[in-house]
């Protein structure tokens, strides 16, 4: 199929690797529980456009780049842990004001979407590793005497696009219901003091990554 191969296999480890807990999952649960289906869709979308990005830096080569690139690499690792210790620290303040009210589906307004949006993106696109894993898997699914390898790198791209935001999007509405409980200080505190600690430790690890 476009010379691509063993599409019910990649199918299945693409699903193995985006149920793996990780920065993007992380997020998608921070958001939807505080924002509810509107805004764990929002940081979804934000998600599917940063692999549709790593897909076209695979395809043009601008991945390479990075394998081969120590300092391509730690240059777009450490933007990446920086933005994640951002994130960290926003919810830590939170937990320091007090516990804010936890915001509801209702209060996940555009501007907020948009932001929301940003992040899911963000977090994708600034994570060197989500380039490498493109770089190393896609290509062992395409056929050697394929008539057009990069038409299948992109089949294969938009393939695991698709099959990650409607996998995370049924995870959102799975997790939303959650939302509307509504916890006290305390927890909205202790919540949000774990959710600092999670993705500072998501910074640490995205920092200390090394190259494949």
């Amino acid at each position: 199929m476009f010379g691509a191969h063993d599409l019910a296999l990649f199918t299945a480890t693409a699903f193995v690797l985006i149920a793996t807990p990780g920065v993007d999952l992380m997020l998608t649960l921070a958001r939807t529980l505080q924002f509810g289906v509107r805004g764990g869709i929002a940081v979804v979308l934000g998600i599917g456009v940063g692999c549709i990005v790593h897909t076209l830096a695979a395809a043009l080569g601008l991945a390479a780049l990075l394998a081969a690139s120590s300092a391509a690499f730690t240059l777009v690792k450490w933007a990446g842990a920086a933005y994640l210790l951002w994130l960290a620290l926003g919810m830590l303040r939170g937990a320091l004001a007090g516990g804010a009210p936890a915001a509801m589906p209702e209060a996940a307004s555009r501007l907020d979407a948009q932001a929301l949006f940003r992040q899911g993106l963000c977090t994708n696109v600034l994570n060197p590793k989500v380039a490498l894993f493109f770089l190393a898997l896609l290509p062992q699914f395409i056929a050697a005497d394929a008539a057009d390898k990069t038409l299948a790198f992109l089949l294969l791209g938009a393939w695991f696009t698709t099959q990650g935001v409607l996998s995370m999007s049924v995870f959102v509405l799975l997790v939303a219901p959650l939302a509307r409980w509504r916890a006290g200080p305390g927890w909205r505190r202790g919540l949000n003091a774990a959710g600092a600690g999670v993705f500072a430790w998501l910074a640490a690890r995205l920092a200390l990554a090394e190259r494949i």
